[in-house]
């Protein structure tokens, strides 16, 4: 496999949690996975690989580097431990492995912000060479600042430590409940946040929103940005783009 030297250069002091409810396919993946990485972790549906999840920050204080996750499993699927990973961890970096007939569980997983998709059965070169594209990600993470600014666009940036909003050098004033809505749409730029997510934000900041006021209050952003940052899609909710 043309990319494994690299991987292992890259992946060595990785972990990564396989979720896969086929004990041959599980089995035979993770014997893979352990040529590569420092910590392989399988788990046999998404609720047993949440609570390995959690078990891993517990114990090495940190999440895990990469989760690996099949869709269709029973007591809780694919769809269900991405969104329970990202309300804990929204930086983490989640594959998901996906047969031709779960193209219904794609727009949500989209719209959750997963990282890369996977085809089954699985081509084990294609797994290689995603797997190697994160762990430059990741290695890239570790010795760059993470950015607290986000360029908006025509001289307008948005600082994540102190949540202001600059044009230039001229301050732009937020509201309370404008910071929280750019709070949120700018912990991963370009994910789609549903009105149910932007309502439970809220509800974690003990401030109360209904979708009504979220629309007006859209509205009265849009006009302290540039042109097209703030974007709706249609049915399904809004973004930074």
């Amino acid at each position: 496999m043309s990319n494994s030297k690299e991987l292992k250069e890259q992946a060595k002091e990785l972990s990564i949690l396989f979720v896969e409810d086929h004990d041959e396919l599980r089995i035979q993946t993770q014997e893979i996975l352990k040529h590569f990485f420092k910590n392989v972790s399988v788990a046999i549906d998404g609720k047993d690989a949440l609570e390995k999840y959690l078990k891993h920050y517990t114990q090495h204080n940190k999440y895990f580097d990469i989760v690996l996750s099949d869709i269709e499993m029973p007591i809780m699927n694919g769809v269900s431990l991405a969104e329970a990973i990202y309300q804990i961890n929204s930086e983490q970096i989640l594959m998901i492995v996906s047969a031709h007939d779960e193209t219904k569980y794609l727009l949500p997983l989209i719209n959750l912000g997963i990282n890369q998709f996977i085809k089954k059965p699985l081509d084990y070169q294609e797994l290689l060479t995603a797997l190697l594209k994160a762990s430059k990600v990741i290695n890239q993470d570790t010795i760059t600042t993470p950015a607290q600014h986000i360029e908006l666009g025509s001289n307008f940036t948005y600082n994540k430590e102190n949540k202001s909003l600059h044009n230039a050098n001229e301050n732009i004033y937020l509201t309370k409940y404008e910071i929280i809505f750019l709070e949120l749409l700018t912990l991963n730029v370009g994910k789609i946040y549903s009105n149910e997510e932007i309502v439970a934000f809220y509800a974690n900041k003990n401030e109360t929103i209904d979708s009504q006021n979220i629309r007006k209050l859209v509205s009265k952003i849009r006009k302290k940005l540039p042109n097209d940052t703030l974007e709706s899609i249609y049915g399904i909710g809004y973004r930074i783009s």
